[in-house]
Formats: C-alpha cells, sequence, structure tokens
C-alpha cells in the first residue's frame, strides 16, 4: 500500500487529502500561486512526501510508493474567465461566421447600455463551402428524400486547403470546426479534420465528437472552449507530470470532470474542465453526509458560493453558460452565487448592499491589511465570530502579519457614521455589522429557494451539507431561515472538494444525437444506438484497468411541439425500449417539476446517452483518532441583542458523542464554525458535526425604518415574485410562458403601486401597476377573498392584447378591503383575431387583434369560470375575417397556471404578515418604493445641475419619428431643487391607422427603464421610480390612443422609439436600431415567430455592440440548426451586417443580415421599423444605416417588402433582412471612418464606484441560466 493524493487547486489555495501507507490520513493547504515554488499540487505532494519520510525529497519526485493521484483544477476555468487560452480559430459553415459572436442575440444584463459581452474565443473564422439541409415531409423545394439529411453543397476541399494553410502561416495550431447539422452528418467535419491533420495542427476540436447534440451555437462554443482549452490544459499537465521521475509513468493520474467522475488525464479535456473543483465537493458531500433527507450543498469560499442539491442521484445540466460561452457537456448542477467571505459591502440608497463585487484574495478584505474594502469576512471579525488570535501570521504586505482587527473596526466606524447620518438615529458599529451578515444571509437564501421550489421540492424538507472555508459561520443561520433543522459540516469541510475526488468513480459518458419519436416502429434503432454508446464505454474504460463498469442508459425525451427535454434514467442497467421504463420515468418527472403531463402527445427522443462508471471501490479510514483533553475557554461574540458569553472549542479536542450548545465557536486550523444560541452541534462516530437548528427567537419589528430589514425585505419581496414565476413556468403549458418564459410577475401594495417585479422583461415594467390601479378603481367595493381578475385591454393598463394580466386580491383577517396585490402577465400564443398568433402586420382596429378584457371575475369565490373565459377568448370569431382563440386548451392552462402562481404568491404574503404583523409589512413596501424615489431623485438632481451648467436652465427636449412620420416629442423640466421632473410629451403625433399606437403604460414602462438604466447601480424597480416624475399625455395621441384603436406594434415598436427619445433629451446615448424586427411566417398548419437583433447606439465610454437585442426586448432567437429541423425554411445566411453602425468617436454597433430561404408555400408578416428613418448619432457621431425587408423570388424578381407587410411567399423565394445599426457617438476623426465595423467593438467599462481591483462575481448555473432566459423573454 502507498500513498493517495486528492488535490483540489483552486483560485487562492490548494487543498490536499493524503492517505498515507499506514492508513492515517492528514490534510493540507498552500497558496496556489507562490513565488517559492513553480507548481502547488506538485509541491503539497513533496512536502507530505518528505513529512512522512523524515527527509527532505527533491524534485523530481520519487513515485514508487504512490497509489494515484487524483486531481481537481481551475485551471480551464481561469482560463476561460480570463481569456488566457490557445490561439485558435473557428471554422463553421458558409454564411455563419458571426454566429457565435451573435449567439442567442439577447444582453447579458437588460440595463447595461454599453451591452457588454465576453469576447469570442477565436481570432481567425474560416467560412467552410458546404451545406447539408434536413429531410421534411411536405417540402416543396427538394424531391422526397429518405436519407435524414440531403447533401446541397459538397465540401470544397480545395478552398478550403487554402483557407488551413493560411492559418498555418499565421501560427495557429488549434481549430474548432461546427458545421449546419454535423450531430447528424458528419462526414464533412471528418473530411475537414483529415486535412487538418494532413497540415500539421496539433489540436482538432469536432463539434460532433465534443458533444454530440442538436444546437450549432451551443455545440459551436464547446468546440471552441475545447479547442481554447484542451491546449493549455495539455501543457499545464506537462509541467506537472515532469515534476515527478518518469512522468508519471506507472502511477495513475485521474482528473476530476465537470459532471463529478474522474477521467485519466490523457482524456481530460477543456469542455469537460469548468466546474473540475467544484464537482468534487458536491461528490464529497454526496457520499459522506449520514442525513435521511435530500441534501442541499452549501460551498461558501472566499469569492462567491457555491450551492447544489442531491437526493440519492447527482442532478445534471446539459448546457450551462460559463464566462459567456455556453458549454454543451453534462455538468453537475451547481449554482454560483455572487457572495462569500470577500464580497464587498455598501450602503447605497438606503440599503445594506452585499456584493456582486469581491476582494478575492487580493487585496482581500481590509483585515488583510492591504487595503482591501470592507468585506463579509470583515463583519464575522467585527462580531468575533473569526478568532484573530487563532489565524497563522500571513497577511500584509510582506505575507507575516496578523490579521489586523483595528484596520476593519476603523473602516466600519467611517461606514456607520454615514449610515447613522442617513438616518438620523444611532446603531453601533456591532449592528452594522450584523447587519450585513444578515443581509448576506438572506442574498444566499434566494438562490437556493429557486433551486429546490423550481423543481417542485419543499426547500424545509432538506438537510444543509455545509463546507468551504466560510461556510461554517453562516450555516445555522442559512438553515434557520430556509425552514431546515438540520446541518451537516464533515469533517474535512475545508477540504471537501478534494475528499471527494478520492471518494469519486472514473466516469466516461457519451451522447449521440436521435430525433426519433418514442414508438414501437423506432425501438429497434434507438436500441442499437444505445448498444452501440455502451460499446464505447466498455472499451474506453476497459482501457483504464475497469472490465465491468456500470452501463446507466438514459433517454433525452421531450414532449413533440415542445422544447423542454428531460434526462431520463432506465429503470434498470440492462433495459431496452421496451423494457426501460424510460415513459414512465418521464411523465413522473415531467409531473414533479411542472405539475402535469400532456396527454395523447407523442415523445421525441432527441439523443441517446450512456453514462459507464468505473467504481473506484476505494475504502477510506473514517474513524476518529485519539482526542485530546477539551480546553475551557470563552470568548464573546455579538448576536441579535447583544454580545454573549461563547464556548470556544477545539474540534481536534472532542470526542464522538459529544454535544455542545450554541452559542459556541468550534474551531479546527482550516475553518471555524458558528453553533447560534438555541442549536446543538454533536460529534459523530467519524468525527463530524451535526447541528440541530433551534427556532429562532421571536423579535418585533416597529414600522420605523430599519435599513436592515429593508435590504432583508427587499430580498424577500423579489423573492415573492421569483417563487410565483417559479410556479407559472412549472404549471404552464405553452411553449410562449413554460420555454420562453415571456412573462411577469410581481406583488403590489393596497393601492395597485408596484413593490417587487421579478425578473424584468422590459416592456412589462410597471406596466402592471396600472392594470392593478384601474381594477383598484372600476371594482371598489366589488372585491372578495377569492376572487381572481383578468384583463389585458389598452385602457385598462395592458400593453397588447397577447398579453394577459391575472390579478389576486390579498385579503387578511379583520380587513375589509385588499392588503396587498398579486399579479402575472404570461404572453399567450393566440387570443385569436385576424391572424395566427394574434400579431397582424396590418390591423386598424383593436378587435382585429384579438379578444379584449377589461375586468372579468375569472375566478369567484374560489370557482374558476371557464364557461365565461371560453366565451371571451371565442367572442372576436363574431366579427368578419377574424377568428376566435386558435389554442382554447392552452389559453385555459396557461390562465389556470397564473392563477396558481398567483395562489403561491399570496400564501408568501401571508405568510410574512404572520410573521411581522400587517402593518410592518405594509411599512417596509413603502419603505422600498421611498428607496426606489430616492435614488431617481438623486438622479434628476445631477441631471439638471448638468442642464444648468451647459445651458442656463434645467430643461430637456428631444424628438423623433415613426416611419410613418408621425413625431414623438418630449419636453422634460427638472426639479433642481427636489430632484422632481416633468416628462411631457405634448407635441407627439394623434393616435394613427395603423396598429403603432401605444398604450400609456408603455410609456410608463419606457421611462422606469429609461431611469434605471441612468442611475447605473441595482435599484428596487417599483412605484417608487416614477413618483418624483410627473407624467403628461396628450389624449388620443399615439401614446394613449382611444379605445378601439389597434396597438400590437406599439407595443414591440413603439416602445422602443420612446426610449431613443428619452435618451436622446438625456444626452445618454445614441440610437439603438430602435426596432424589434418582428417576423412571422406560416400557414394554416402552425406558424414561426421571431423577433431579429441589430445594433447598439455608443455612448461616451462604449462603441456599440453589434447584433443584439436592445432596450425594450431581449428575445432570444431560435438556433439555426432548430429552425431548419422544426419549420419549413433554411437559413442561408445569418451575420453582422458590416458598416451598418454609425461611425463616431465610439462607433455605433452593425445591424444583422439574415436570409430565410421557403419550402413551402406560406404567408410572410413583417413588422418592422426604421426602415425610412435612420437611429441618430450623439455629439457628432453619425447615424446608423436604415433596415430592409427584401423578397427575392425564385425567378429572380426582387422586392422591397416597406416596413410592413404579409405577403405569399413559395418554395426557393428568399427573405432578406438587414436590421438597422447603432448611432455612434463623438466625432469621427480619419481613422474611425471605416466601413468594416464588424469586429466587437464594446469595451467593458466598470462602474465608477467600483475600484479597480475589485471584479463582479459571474453567477452561474440552472438558477442563473432560468434568470437569464426570463430576462431574455
Amino acid at each position: 500500500m502507498g500513498f493517495k493524493f486528492a488535490i483540489d487547486r483552486g483560485g487562492t489555495f490548494t487543498d490536499v487529502y493524503v492517505e498515507y501507507p499506514d492508513k492515517s490520513q492528514f490534510v493540507y493547504k498552500l497558496l496556489s500561486e507562490d513565488y517559492h515554488y513553480k507548481d502547488a499540487p506538485s509541491e503539497a505532494i513533496r512536502r507530505l512526501l518528505s513529512k512522512f519520510h523524515g527527509k527532505e525529497m527533491t524534485y523530481p519526485i520519487e513515485t514508487k510508493d504512490i497509489d494515484w493521484i487524483r486531481m481537481g483544477t481551475t485551471v480551464a476555468t481561469n482560463a476561460l474567465l480570463e481569456r488566457k487560452g490557445e490561439a485558435m480559430a473557428f471554422c463553421v459553415t458558409q454564411g455563419f461566421k458571426d454566429l457565435l459572436h451573435i449567439g442567442n442575440q439577447a444582453r447579458p444584463s437588460i440595463f447595461d447600455l454599453s451591452c457588454t459581452c465576453p469576447e469570442v474565443l477565436y481570432s481567425h473564422v474560416v467560412e467552410v463551402e458546404e451545406r447539408v439541409v434536413p429531410t421534411q415531409e411536405k417540402c416543396q423545394l427538394y424531391p422526397q428524400h429518405s436519407d435524414r439529411m440531403i447533401v446541397e453543397k459538397k465540401l470544397n476541399t480545395e478552398k478550403l486547403m487554402r483557407d488551413l494553410k493560411y492559418l498555418r502561416d499565421k501560427g495557429i495550431k488549434s481549430i474548432a470546426v461546427a458545421l449546419m447539422h454535423s450531430y447528424c452528418f458528419a462526414d464533412h467535419e471528418l473530411q475537414v479534420a483529415e486535412m487538418a491533420e494532413e497540415l500539421g495542427f496539433t489540436n482538432i476540436s469536432l463539434s460532433h465528437k465534443v458533444m454530440e447534440m442538436i444546437k450549432i451555437v451551443p455545440r459551436g462554443h464547446t468546440a471552441c472552449a475545447d479547442a481554447y482549452l484542451t491546449p493549455h490544459i495539455q501543457v499545464y499537465l506537462s509541467g506537472f507530470m515532469k515534476n515527478f521521475k518518469n512522468n508519471l509513468k506507472d502511477v495513475p493520474l485521474l482528473f476530476m470532470r465537470s459532471d463529478g467522475g474522474l477521467t485519466h488525464a490523457s482524456t481530460f479535456t477543456g469542455s469537460h474542465a469548468i466546474l473540475s473543483g467544484p464537482a468534487g465537493g458536491v461528490v464529497g458531500y454526496a457520499q459522506t453526509s449520514p442525513s435521511h433527507l435530500p441534501l442541499v450543498g452549501f460551498d461558501m469560499g472566499g469569492t462567491s458560493t457555491d450551492v447544489s442539491r442531491y437526493a440519492g442521484k447527482y442532478e445534471h445540466v446539459f448546457e450551462t453558460t460559463t464566462a459567456g460561452i455556453s458549454i454543451q457537456a453534462p455538468q453537475l448542477d451547481i449554482n454560483t452565487v455572487a457572495a462569500g467571505g470577500g464580497s464587498c459591502l455598501a450602503f447605497r440608497a438606503g440599503l445594506f448592499v452585499v456584493g456582486p463585487e469581491s476582494a478575492g484574495a487580493n487585496p482581500g478584505p481590509t483585515c488583510y491589511n492591504k487595503g482591501g474594502p470592507l468585506t463579509v469576512t470583515d463583519a464575522n471579525l467585527v462580531l468575533g465570530r473569526l478568532r484573530p488570535e487563532h489565524f497563522p501570521n500571513i497577511f500584509g504586505p510582506g505575507e507575516d502579519e496578523p490579521l489586523n482587527v483595528d484596520a476593519t473596526r476603523e473602516k466600519f466606524v467611517t461606514l456607520r457614521e454615514e449610515i447613522c447620518k442617513y438616518l438620523g438615529k444611532e446603531m453601533s458599529v456591532e449592528e452594522v455589522a450584523l447587519g450585513f451578515i444578515d443581509v448576506a444571509n438572506e442574498t444566499m437564501c434566494r438562490p437556493i429557494r429557486a433551486l429546490t421550489q423550481a423543481k417542485g421540492h419543499d426547500t424545509s424538507q432538506h438537510a444543509l451539507a455545509c463546507f468551504g472555508g466560510a461556510g461554517g459561520q453562516h450555516a445555522c443561520s442559512i438553515a434557520r431561515s430556509l425552514g431546515m433543522k438540520t446541518v451537516h459540516v464533515h469533517k474535512y469541510s475545508s477540504i471537501l472538494s478534494a475528499y471527494g475526488m478520492a471518494l469519486a468513480d472514473v466516469v466516461h459518458d457519451t451522447q449521440r444525437h436521435c430525433g426519433l419519436k418514442f414508438g414501437v416502429e423506432n425501438w429497434s434503432k434507438i436500441d442499437d444506438m444505445m448498444e452501440s454508446l455502451k460499446k464505447e464505454c466498455r472499451e474506453k474504460l476497459g482501457e483504464q484497468g475497469f472490465d465491468k463498469p456500470l452501463l446507466n442508459p438514459f433517454l433525452h425525451l421531450r414532449y413533440e411541439g415542445t422544447d423542454c427535454a428531460l434526462m431520463c434514467p432506465a429503470s434498470h442497467l440492462t433495459a431496452t425500449c421496451q423494457t426501460g421504463g424510460y415513459i414512465k420515468s418521464f411523465e413522473e418527472r415531467y409531473l414533479t417539476e411542472f405539475g402535469f403531463t400532456l396527454k395523447n402527445r407523442d415523445v421525441i427522443v432527441d439523443d441517446v446517452r450512456v453514462r459507464g462508471i468505473g467504481k473506484s471501490e476505494i475504502k477510506l479510514n473514517d474513524q476518529v483518532g485519539a482526542r485530546s483533553a477539551a480546553e475551557e475557554q470563552t470568548v464573546e461574540v455579538y448576536f441579535r441583542g447583544g454580545a454573549q458569553k461563547a464556548k470556544l472549542v477545539q474540534l481536534k479536542s472532542l470526542s464522538t458523542g459529544a454535544s455542545i450548545s450554541g452559542p459556541a465557536v468550534l474551531l479546527d486550523k482550516n475553518s471555524t464554525i458558528l453553533v447560534e444560541p438555541g442549536s446543538v452541534a454533536l460529534v459523530t462516530n467519524s468525527g463530524d458535526i451535526t447541528i440541530e437548528v433551534g427556532d429562532a427567537a421571536s423579535r418585533t419589528l416597529s414600522t420605523e425604518l430599519d435599513p436592515i430589514q429593508l435590504s432583508i425585505f427587499s430580498h424577500r419581496f423579489m423573492s415573492t415574485a421569483e417563487q410565483m414565476g417559479r410556479v407559472l413556468q412549472r404549471t404552464s403549458i405553452s411553449v410562449n410562458i413554460k420555454e420562453r418564459l415571456d412573462f411577469s410577475c410581481a406583488m403590489f401594495d393596497a393601492g395597485g403601486g408596484l413593490v417587487a417585479n421579478a425578473p424584468h422583461i422590459p416592456v412589462h415594467l410597471g406596466a402592471m401597476q396600472e392594470a392593478v390601479k384601474f381594477q383598484l378603481e372600476h371594482r371598489a367595493g366589488d372585491l372578495k377573498d377569492g376572487d381572481v381578475l383578468l384583463s389585458n385591454h389598452p385602457c385598462a393598463g395592458g400593453s397588447h392584447l397577447p398579453d394577459m394580466t391575472v390579478i389576486t386580491p390579498v385579503f387578511y383577517p379583520n380587513f375589509t378591503e385588499p392588503v396587498f396585490f398579486v399579479a402575472s402577465r404570461g404572453h399567450h400564443a393566440d387570443i385569436g383575431g385576424l391572424t395566427p398568433g394574434s400579431m397582424p402586420p396590418m390591423s386598424q382596429t383593436l378587435q382585429e387583434e384579438g379578444a379584449a378584457v377589461y375586468s372579468f371575475k375569472l375566478v369567484e369565490k374560489g370557482v374558476f369560470d371557464e364557461a365565461g373565459v371560453t366565451e371571451i377568448l371565442m367572442e372576436p370569431g363574431k366579427y368578419p375575417g377574424n377568428s376566435g382563440t386558435r389554442n382554447l386548451a392552452d389559453n385555459i392552462s396557461d390562465l389556470k397556471a397564473q392563477v396558481a402562481a398567483n395562489h403561491r404568491g399570496v400564501l408568501l404574503i401571508q405568510e410574512l404578515m404572520k410573521e411581522y404583523g400587517v402593518e410592518v409589512v405594509q411599512a417596509y413596501m413603502s419603505h422600498i418604493q421611498t428607496t426606489a424615489e430616492m435614488s431617481v431623485r438623486q438622479l434628476m438632481k445631477q441631471v439638471s445641475k448638468k442642464a444648468i451648467a451647459r445651458s442656463g436652465r434645467s430643461v430637456l427636449a428631444a424628438s423623433d419619428q415613426l416611419d410613418d412620420g408621425s413625431p414623438i416629442t418630449l419636453r422634460v423640466e427638472l426639479d433642481p431643487e427636489c430632484g422632481g421632473a416633468l416628462f411631457d410629451f405634448t407635441g407627439t403625433s394623434p393616435q394613427v391607422i395603423g396598429n403603432l399606437n401605444a398604450p400609456r403604460a408603455i410609456s410608463l414602462s419606457a421611462i422606469i427603464y429609461c431611469l434605471r438604466c441612468m442611475v447605473g447601480y441595482d435599484i428596487p424597480l417599483n412605484q417608487g421610480c416614477l413618483i418624483p416624475i410627473t407624467i403628461k399625455i396628450p389624449k388620443g395621441s399615439v401614446l394613449d390612443p382611444h379605445p378601439g384603436a389597434a396597438v400590437i406594434g406599439g407595443n414591440v415598436l413603439t416602445s422602443q422609439r420612446i426610449v431613443d427619445v428619452i435618451f436622446k433629451a438625456f444626452s445618454t446615448c445614441a440610437a439603438s436600431q430602435g426596432c424589434m424586427n418582428n417576423i412571422t411566417f406560416g400557414n394554416e398548419e402552425g406558424g414561426y415567430y421571431e423577433t431579429v437583433g441589430g445594433g447598439a447606439g455608443a455612448g461616451p465610454h462604449w462603441s456599440g455592440r453589434s447584433g443584439v437585442h436592445t432596450h425594450m426586448t431581449n428575445t432570444r432567437i431560435t438556433d439555426p440548426e432548430i429552425i431548419e429541423q422544426r419549420y419549413p425554411v433554411l437559413v442561408d445566411h445569418f451575420s453582422l451586417r458590416a458598416g451598418s453602425g454609425g461611425a463616431g468617436l465610439h462607433p455605433g454597433g452593425d445591424g444583422l443580415v439574415r436570409r430565410l430561404r421557403f419550402r413551402r408555400d406560406l404567408t410572410l408578416c413583417c413588422l418592422t421599423e426604421r426602415r425610412s428613418t435612420q437611429p441618430y448619432g450623439m455629439e457628432g457621431g453619425e447615424s446608423g444605416a436604415k433596415g430592409r425587408n427584401i423578397l427575392e423570388r425564385r425567378n429572380g424578381q426582387v422586392i422591397n417588402l416597406g416596413a410592413k407587410c404579409a405577403v405569399e411567399v413559395h418554395p426557393g423565394d428568399v427573405f432578406l433582412l438587414e436590421t438597422p445599426g447603432g448611432g455612434g457617438w463623438g466625432c469621427p476623426d480619419n481613422q474611425q471612418k471605416q466601413t468594416d465595423n464588424t469586429r466587437d467593438r464594446t469595451r467593458d467599462t466598470p462602474r465608477d464606484d467600483m475600484p479597480a481591483k475589485l471584479r463582479r462575481v459571474e453567477v452561474r448555473g440552472s438558477v442563473a441560466e432560468y434568470t437569464r432566459n426570463q430576462e431574455s423573454a
């Protein structure tokens, strides 16, 4: 028996677990970067071997006594974050050279006007001349074909050879290849690889081999990540192995993959390395926690916190985003929260704010004595929860000083003075510090609630598995807030990721696209694919010494017509399609996650997957050794209510079965565990700690403003709206709501004022409060407990008719009127009218756009009125040329889902009222609105001051026009004293004959959006934003039309022009494309709707982003392979529109070029703007180019379709869409006046109040993906 090393090389520390030949165990930490050694893992092994043998080992390290080495590393993640991978090129089908730059066209942050997006990984692009297209039934462009793919254009090898030689001449050695539909037809990618190998490329990442799944954008990103990171990893591995004799030739060297399995170093690739370190932690707590309950993993480190879930099996996701790159590969569902020990503390606009900026390891917290900011760690230090006397002297510039408590307290004193001055009352330093801890805890609770409840699980019915260096100080409080009763802390919690690698299995995971219906006629084909994958797993694991691996089969299933696929395991390892119980597994999981199943709907097998497992069967000695006698010590620790005497106990002194009642501080050399008052810590047989969490002490809040509670209530209010959204997404049935997430949920005060709206769809911001206020006035005295209202009419606070708003009043005992309201607004796919989809481009009256509802009791006394709402939805069919709703069943199901979402909100608000009292909750709703109000007033004062300095008066004005010449005019009169403003739209065009009329609620949404962008930091988005603003809109104008006016274009087009005019008046930025480019095509069998991005406007410190959605929309575009697979159209071209951005000191972003070729007779509809007016430039910058809609008939005829049209198209016809560019900012010089603006010219502009050394933590995982999806609905 020899040494067994498990190592987690993190960004700051390298953690090591070692089992010695005598079965004893040891844990060790050292800095990952230090000038004393070249490589931390190698140095750790050298030091530990030296310690055991009693003599100094030298390099290269002797390996004869080493059984194995297992590692996880952040090398790949850091290279991706810092863009320090291998120089590489991207080979893609001709016409798609900018595909990965465009991505899904959504901007990462909807309020970031610079649309900052991470750079692509490649430095060169090769357009490969080739094309394959999927076979389709009823296709009129090609004869019927028996193969799944048609080779429309063979690979042009001569051109490709020239292009590849050019890359080699440029020194490129690594390439990624992603060709259209290579998940199903790989021949062309294999040809590219063969030619590249001949030319000497050392790394070739083929997308179909990296991940054989449909969707070229994430598959292309994954291939690029592989090509970018794998050579970087190989360089690191080579350097690591050179530190050992014979390059570790006879020592098994295994690396942890993102999916929680180990793989041999030779097969460790970039695309599977992103979560290498964190995955070890999940395996660690999953394999060691004794609880019979499902577990929530809580890994709190210095920079961020990772949360995950384990309930007897690992939860995987198959597409997630890291550093702006979509990775398509199996990964454990680990969700990163921007709150850790190094998260920065700030007091802003009356709120205690924690993160998302982090001090990291350098400069680190204030107490590190390197000039860092106040952080969560500093707060714990001031409260006595960290004991500086038990830390080594490794801090300060020379890394030889103790923690500097005095510096921390001095900064807290300064911050306390700022807070007390703002509040007009006194708080102690400890009260301030504890307030920040409470806010940090609530920040971490929100994603845990989302992670569990999103999948239909009760958060309180879990145990908290706590690990990471900082987690033990917060675990009791986090568990109590979530209703959990048990916390597990492993004895190696500070190095649990390393320990998990010692326990992990070796894995080979392989997957293949299928695309067949799950039916008897296809079972043999699917079984054959499964057997082929099993054979691959046996071979790959056999090469690593596993003769009989476990082979776990999965099918990736979804209902036909939906995009929500679930990875479903077979009931047993030898399963076939007939015996595997796949449909049962699918339906059970679908029911758990979404609350229903779809009867009589075919199920599609997207992918076939096999996860081969080579069981490590490692038996680790996990018994408690001899303990030294416990030393009796007490220290002073601050809790709510004041300082208390707490036991200070060394963990190494505790014997099995020991019980420690809180308050207590438990210490080992790498971590601190706080046992709060009322809780009890128990030592298990293996030396771990189980904490029985006590109930929180009762407390009484007054209605007076407490900034700490204000921050916590802000999180609770937002959490309520978020949980409503989760219920709506789970229980809805339509693609629009369930998958595109085109909905918003919100809560309102007793007067109908918005309190919290989450997540944020720009065009919904603030608009729902108009609907609630209308119903409150319209139904005065007529609302009863058990009533739920339905409305969508523009004159009742609606935006456009497909957006149906469901409003529930919240009653409470002894109150005769509603004390609060909750509401949900969802986009229904069809509500009748002239055209399928209820978005007719040529509508002139409201009745042509579908069912319109002023006020209807959808639920009365708890009874859902299905007959009544059915009559309303079918009403449009009574009018000539119109139809009633074309999908009544989905409408009814989605409305019931909205009612269920509201009910969840009602229950959560009632819980708050029971906990704090109605008056307190209502008071804090008012306080949170005041916070938003003060932020906007401060902004208006700043703008007024600048306006007076520039022109001598505090008045702003601007005007722009729609393509039909209708002006939108704005005059802003600012009050420099109180920070108020009048937004006066007098002079705006009267109502128009078409559908560009925008209901008043649209203008409110646009104003709130603009205010939030200009404030520049996170503020609560609620009614308070509009309290300082007086809005004057002429009745009967295009911005407040008469009842009966068509409005469908007002929501998706005029809203953009309102934003342009506001930003023009405030000189904020140049105009963005000013359009959503609404494109619809279809026939009587169904249709497809998309919005297409364009150029973003430049600003005083940034260049406009190219090919992105801006302002009031952020809709993702469907992947080209999905479109071609499911709809009768081919995407021939999709790229940036070079030179369409306005020139300037900071150029505007370029628009997009999109060519769609039709395969059947269809109707094409365009609803667009900026076809006759250009997006303006600012401060001497030039205007962006106008857009164009062109139809190229198959016979050669070319037709300009204009801005709005409905036209019949035929097989072979091509629709060419050229979207507008953004305006430039500042006078261009000769060098900047260029036509080729295709590169991404957006630079990251850090916030003014963010020191250069501080960086925002990137959030990731399924919760973050959900939020990103919601914000790009």
